[in-house]
């Protein structure tokens, strides 16, 4: 097999492409979202989200603080992605700032947190996760524009980050792409 072309799970009109030619179409009809992830621990929630971020062609994808992660979870989807790396939370804060960008905190674990189903989103928004266990930092919340949490009705309290990351990821879609805002 060319290790320049991709065959793996990808829509037909892409199979068989090099990978610079469908990362190139992507890049020619990227939504205005993008997704950032404070502090993962968890290799599997890293390739779920990144992997999502994938399937909704979001512009850029951020991670903070720990850099590494096993891309098998992702499928190679990073191929198609811009995936940037911060260090330190203030700098990719001022990023966000400097770019207009609402940043909306997706966090289950504080009083503060609104219903996501409630949530109106803008086009120039980023959703930013934290870690399964102890979710986003207290500056990241602090820091955000809006925080946000799905609604639970079993007996946990939450969806696991991956997951949740996919929903929220979908609900911007549902309503920037597909305007379906009110249904």
């Amino acid at each position: 097999m060319d290790e320049n072309k991709d065959s793996r799970n990808l829509n037909d009109e892409y199979k068989g492409l090099p990978v610079e030619v469908i990362a190139q179409v992507l890049a020619g009809k990227r939504n205005s979202l993008e997704v950032a992830i404070e502090n993962l621990e968890h290799d599997f929630n890293v390739g779920t989200i990144v992997r999502s971020a994938n399937n909704f062609n979001v512009d850029k994808l951020h991670i903070i603080g720990r850099r590494k992660y096993n891309r098998r979870g992702a499928m190679c989807t990073e191929k198609y992605l811009e995936v940037v790396y911060w260090s330190e939370l203030k700098d990719f804060i001022l990023d966000q700032r400097e770019r207009g960008r609402e940043l909306v905190a997706i966090e289950n674990q504080i009083k503060q947190a609104k219903p996501l189903a409630l949530k109106r989103f803008v086009q120039r928004t980023t959703l930013l996760f934290g870690s399964e266990g102890h979710g986003l930092t207290r500056d990241a919340i602090r820091l955000a524009d809006d925080v946000r949490e799905i609604e639970s009705f079993g007996t946990t309290r939450s969806v696991n980050v991956g997951v949740a990351a996919g929903i929220a990821m979908y609900e911007w879609v549902r309503q920037c792409v597909l305007g379906r805002a009110d249904e």
